[in-house]
């Protein structure tokens, strides 16, 4: 007989091949483990832009690329830690890093954690509500007022003080508090430690860019503020209620590559998106040129601005602030649309300033000129 055929045990089915699709077997190794993390939020990267504590082996990193670059006369393609927040709050429950850099590791805990994708199975609709989870995140959403249709809570949770106060508040306020089992409460959220709360929250109501500059047109002194590409919300909710402080009338981002207004960016506004009307722009260059047109001058931020903050005599007039983003800076075609770039002077060797620091010190001297002159 030929070869091994009429064998007993022969295997009579073909071996069954890798899983066909993009990866093969280890494919499958990544099931549920979120998005892989940017550059700019690995810790262990070079690139590392981070507020948690830098590994020295990272800084160590830095420091050997920005000798290399002085060597050859060029800028260091390093991050800049700090500049960008990857934390979630005592207790927030999201996970850290595992050692191949995907989510869905061991909790945070009490220390917190470098930020990595919430884990839901699917992305949420553009206009679908937010749920906010995780019982200090919560709590303080609730004292900032931020608008909620209802509170899911988890049934047998443990009503310590922030659970009770959670549970007070949103009755107070005559929002639904719905109890579920703790398994729904995690297909709602799509795996992330919600700690037994969940707050639902509608899709913020953007005005029009049109009204947006219509009205602030009709002020006697027209004041708005253009984000180009800062993605933090906490950022974005800090540059509002600035904007309100400084007596801005509405503040534009780009609907791409741009955080919106989240619950934490609503937060972080302590109420003032409810004051400011904020709207998105399809395209951030074609809005300022709009606004040119209407009569604004638009000035960008910039560490090597031609103007001085102290100098800007056009602040007085119809003004728009243009705020880079937190990492880059303006755009090249932001820069190139903006009538001028302003630096603000600063005594320190420090290169720049928070995106939405910046934001604050220029709108307080557009406010104090004003003051002045008027």
């Amino acid at each position: 007989m030929a070869g091994n055929s009429q064998r007993r045990g022969r295997r009579l089915t073909p071996k069954a091949g890798a899983p066909k699709g993009t990866g093969g077997k280890n494919k499958d190794s990544l099931a549920g483990r979120g998005r892989t993390l940017p550059a700019d939020e690995r810790p262990w990267h070079k690139a590392y832009s981070g507020t948690e504590k830098l590994p020295q082996r990272t800084a160590w990193k830095q420091d050997k690329e920005r000798r290399a670059a002085a060597e050859e006369g060029r800028a260091p393609k390093i991050g800049q830690p700090g500049s960008k927040d990857t934390t979630w709050g005592r207790g927030g429950g999201r996970g850290v890093p595992t050692a191949k850099g995907r989510g869905g590791g061991k909790p945070a805990g009490r220390s917190g954690g470098p930020r990595v994708s919430p884990g839901r199975k699917s992305n949420p609709a553009k206009d679908s509500p937010e749920l906010l989870v995780g019982r200090n995140p919560v709590l303080e959403s609730l004292r900032a007022q931020v608008p909620a249709t209802a509170l899911y809570t988890a049934q047998g949770i443990d009503m310590d003080d922030r659970v009770k106060e959670i549970v007070r508040t949103a009755a107070d306020r005559g929002i639904a508090i719905l109890e579920v089992s703790r398994a729904e409460l995690d297909r709602m959220t799509g795996g992330v430690l919600h700690q037994g709360v969940g707050l639902q929250v509608p899709p913020f109501a953007y005005e029009s860019f049109d009204d947006l500059v219509t009205a602030a047109l009709e002020q006697a002194a027209p004041l708005l503020v253009a984000l180009d590409g800062v993605t933090d919300p906490r950022n974005l909710g800090a540059v509002i209620r600035s904007a309100a402080a400084f007596g801005a009338q509405g503040v534009f981002v780009p609907e791409r590559r741009a955080a919106g207004i989240t619950a934490t960016a609503w937060r972080t506004s302590a109420g003032a998106a409810a004051r400011v009307p904020v709207a998105q722009v399809t395209n951030l260059t074609r809005s300022l040129k709009a606004c040119k047109e209407a009569g604004f001058i638009v000035v960008g931020l910039d560490a090597d601005g031609q103007t001085d903050l102290y100098d800007l005599e056009a602040a007085v007039g119809p003004l728009v602030v243009v705020v880079g983003s937190e990492g880059r800076g303006l755009s090249r075609l932001v820069g190139e649309t903006c009538d001028l770039t302003v630096s603000i002077p600063m005594i320190s060797e420090v290169e720049s300033l928070n995106a939405s620091v910046a934001a604050a010190v220029t709108l307080a001297e557009v406010a104090r000129r004003r003051a002045v002159e008027g």
